[in-house]
Order: C-alpha cells, then structure tokens, then sequence
C-alpha cells in the first residue's frame, strides 16, 4: 500500500516543524541591495540539442548535465572567539568537498575550524521516521465525528503502521491527521551551511563564500534563416543565437553576475565516467552594452552578461548570445553517398567477398557551408550547439523549419557544415558492375557505376563520395569524372547534372596486398 497523506496530515505534521526550535546560530545578515552579491559560472556536459523537454517540465525527474561555481559575498556578524555561522539560501545539489570561506575584512584573524552541509530536510516522511517506536496521537475523521487514538508508529514503509494502546494493529487511513509531540532533532527547513569559526574581532564582517553546485547547466540555440542565392548553390544566412538556461539547484541566485564557459572542460572521473564540461555558443564582433561579451580564458572561452539576471530555481531562462549575423555567404552542397546508411568497417585483411558493401543507397543528402570569418560577417567562436535553419514561403510571409543539425566548438576562421536533410527531387544508385580476384599475384579489381537522376528544372552539381574499403593499397585505373583523394580510402567526384537528366559516373579500382 502506498502512503498518501492528505491536507488534514500535512498540515499537521506542518504545524510541528513550524512551531519547533530554533538555531542560536550567527545567520548572514539583512540588508540593502548591496548587502550581498552574488556571482555564478555556469559550466554544461550536453550533447547539443540532446536536453529533453522533460529536463524542463519535471524538476528532479531527470539528471541535468552541468554544473556551476556560485560565489556569494555577504555582510555577517561573528562574536569575538569561537562561534557558529549559518547560511541557510544554498543549493541542495552543492557539492560539500567544494566550499570555501573567506573574511575580506580579517583574513588573517579569521580562521574556519570546521564547516558542515546539513540537508536532513522537514518532510512528512521525514518526520513519521524520527517517530518509530515513540507513541504519537492520530485523529481519524468518520462522517461527521472525528475518534481520536493513540499508539506507538511501527513504521512509514508503504503506509503508517500503528500499534494502538489496546494491542490492535492499525493502518492510518489517507483521512487521517497526525500529531507528534515536537520537532525531532536534527531537521531543518532548508539546506545550510555551518561553519565553526574562531575570530580575533567580533562584530560585523564582509565574507565571500564559494561552491560548486549541480542541477545547472546551459546550451545555446543557433537561429538561421536561409535566403536562396544567385543559382542553385550559393545562398545567404541570417545566423542568430540565443543562450538556455536550466536552474534545477534548490536555490534561487537573484541579480547575479552570470557568466558561462565554453570548451571541454576536464573534470576527474566520478562513477567510471569521464566528466568533460562542454558548455556553449558566442558572440558578434559589435554586441551591445549590456549583452555578453566574449573573452579567451586559459584554452577555453567565457562570456560574461553585462547587466545582472536572476536565476530562478526550477526554472528556465532565454537570453540572446549575440545580434543577428545578416547575410552570411554560404554554398548548399548535394553529397550522394552510394552506400547505405551504416558502416562498413576496414577489416585486418582484404574484403575478397564479392558481396561485401555493395548495397546501394538512392539518398542524396543536403547540406549548407559557411566560413566562420569577418569576410563573412562572422568571425565569431562558435561553442557546440543545435542549429535549426527556417525559409521563408513568400506566399504567406511566413518562415518554414527546412532542417537542422548540431555543431562542435567552432573557433574563428573555420568552415561550419549542417546537414539539413536529403534532396527530394534528386537521387542516386550505385552498382557493382565487375569484380574479380587473382589469388595468386593477390590483387583484385572492382567496377562501381552510380547513376545520377535530376527532376528539377534547375541543373545540380553533386557530390559523389566513395569509400575505397576492401583494403588499404589501392588504385584507380579507370574514370568517367575526374575525382579528389580527400584522405587515404576517400574520393570524391564532382558531377553536373542538367535538368530533367541522368548522368553516369564509372571508375574502375585495383587492389592489391
């Protein structure tokens, strides 16, 4: 049976935690809006595009992959020796082994004897279990009239068990309203944390305590609208980005100076897994005042919001990383990749199987290129993100979602490739035409013919890539098209493909070991 506690028990148990003890305690101290700053840097373990919606929707349901370093500066008040400081507003994820303290205004004659996290937080569960086997009084509501009884609690697992005074044993009913005689040590209504300090001088002081936290990460949506070019292959971008923020803490961070870090940030393996941070995207060359700035710091990059935010827990927050980049020249590239989806692995020997990787695949993907420089208005590092490019239907004036892909860190001066979908209208087949092996001089030779079909009204230039994979020495004998090496197993064929036509393209390849 599960415990379901209805309004009658919470309230109860409810009235116990507020009505219970108090800490005597130096708290951090009221006070004006610059009483206490607060400063946070946000660091992200997401695979662009890769957070679920559920993230969002179900706080706590869900791992969110990042983490932050918080650093609050507070106005506190110590008494003169030993004494016991409390700060009560920190996150629940905060990781204990990561807290520093530090007086700014005697550094030297403040010292931290000892510092505690206390999370054992007020819950009806919570509470029934400091109860197990102490008596505690129950109010069971029949009809019109209200029995009340009382016994000792045997337990909170899947329901209240109570030994009532005569003997009998008895669930609690969801109905039921539950009193406990106090507030059981040890349970408080936040998280905190507690430092023992000896001090030189009492009275009031500035300190600045520091934290890493989970339940924080980032990530960075790419918005491009595509704007179609002079003929089929050149085209133009407007590329803007906007920065997400997930705050799943336990804490709030009101006004605080919000900064975010880009790059692959090593962390020590926790669980048997590597922990890299990799957090998000960037900023233009001009952004405006109160917008991020960009800066390099160490091998990675940081940016650093102009104006204070407020982070709220169990929330989220949208915010523009950089203006709309206009006009950015691009190319939009047909690939045909005559195999089908899948990978066809090099082996430790030749592949002298006939059979082997001659599947077609009648694909011709789609995709859009653009140097990440100045000439191009950009010239911007680009940290991973998802990148969903829109067009606009000049029926309705209205911009429809064409694809989208995600990108790695991006430094300045680099090419940036998305992959938006495959072609409608143009389509590929590729076949085995011969094949033959001689053992003994140990070469064999292989014919491909790939067919290029276009029912456009436009002609097209594909990309024909071929894997040369059956073994590392290899040669091309014959060719239809002239082709690259692009690496030591790759070629590739530029092919025009009129309107309305098809085109043959036919190699021959020699191998040998």
């Amino acid at each position: 049976m599960k415990m379901q506690t209805s309004t009658t028990l919470a309230l109860a148990v409810a009235a116990v935690a507020l009505g219970g003890g108090s800490c005597g305690a130096s708290q951090a101290l009221p006070g004006g809006k610059d009483a206490a700053t607060t400063a946070i840097t946000i660091y992200s373990r997401a695979r662009p595009g890769a957070i679920p919606a559920d993230t969002y929707r179900q706080p706590g349901h869900s791992a969110v992959p990042g983490y932050a370093v918080v650093r609050q500066v507070r106005d506190i008040e110590l008494a003169q020796g030993r004494d016991e400081l409390r700060f009560t507003d920190v996150a629940a994820l905060i990781d204990p082994t990561t807290v520093m303290f530090e007086s700014l205004t005697d550094p030297t004659g403040t010292t931290v004897l000892e510092q505690n996290f206390q999370f054992d937080l007020v819950s009806t569960e919570r509470l029934l279990q400091k109860f197990v086997d102490k008596p505690i009084r129950v109010d069971q509501v029949r009809g019109q009239t209200t029995e009340s009884f009382s016994g000792t609690l045997l337990s909170t697992h899947g329901g209240v068990v109570l030994k009532r005074d005569d003997g009998t044993v008895q669930i609690v009913p969801h109905n039921a309203g539950v009193h406990l005689p106090a507030l059981p040590g040890g349970l408080i209504t936040r998280p905190a944390l507690v430092w023992n300090i000896a001090t030189q001088r009492g009275g009031k002081q500035r300190a600045r305590v520091s934290y890493q936290t989970g339940g924080v990460t980032w990530w960075s949506d790419y918005n491009v609208v595509f704007t179609e070019g002079r003929n089929a292959n050149r085209c133009q971008l407007d590329v803007g980005a906007w920065v997400s923020i997930i705050n799943q803490s336990g804490a709030s961070y009101a006004a605080a100076k919000l900064k975010l870090v880009a790059g692959d940030v090593h962390r020590s393996e926790i669980d048997g897994r590597s922990d890299h941070a990799k957090a998000m995207p960037a900023n233009a060359a001009e952004l405006r005042s109160e917008g991020f700035a960009e800066k390099a710091f160490f091998e990675y990059h940081l940016y650093t919001l102009g104006r204070p935010t407020t982070l709220a827990d169990n929330s989220t927050k949208q915010i523009e990383l950089f203006p709309v980049a206009r006009k950015v020249p691009c190319e939009r590239l047909l690939v045909y990749y005559g195999r089908p989806p899948g990978h066809y692995g090099f082996l430790p020997s030749p592949a002298t199987d006939r059979n082997y990787g001659v599947a077609t695949n009648r694909k011709v993907d789609v995709y859009l290129q653009f140097q990440n420089n100045e000439a191009s208005r950009m010239g911007m590092p680009l940290p991973a993100g998802r990148v969903r490019v829109s067009k606009l239907d000049e029926a309705d004036q209205t911009l429809e979602f064409v694809g989208e892909d995600s990108i790695d860190h991006t430094p300045r001066n680099e090419r940036v490739l998305l992959k938006m979908g495959s072609a409608f209208d143009v389509v590929g087949e590729r076949r085995q035409v011969d094949f033959s092996i001689d053992t003994g001089r140990k070469t064999m030779t292989e014919q491909i013919e790939i067919r290029l079909r276009n029912q456009k009204d436009e002609p097209v230039e594909v990309q024909v890539r071929e894997t040369l994979y059956r073994w590392v020495n290899w040669e091309i004998t014959s060719r239809s098209h002239k082709f690259r090496k692009d690496d030591a197993r790759t070629v590739s064929f530029a092919v025009d493909v009129p309107a309305g036509a098809e085109v043959l393209v036919r190699y021959s390849v020699r191998y040998w070991w």
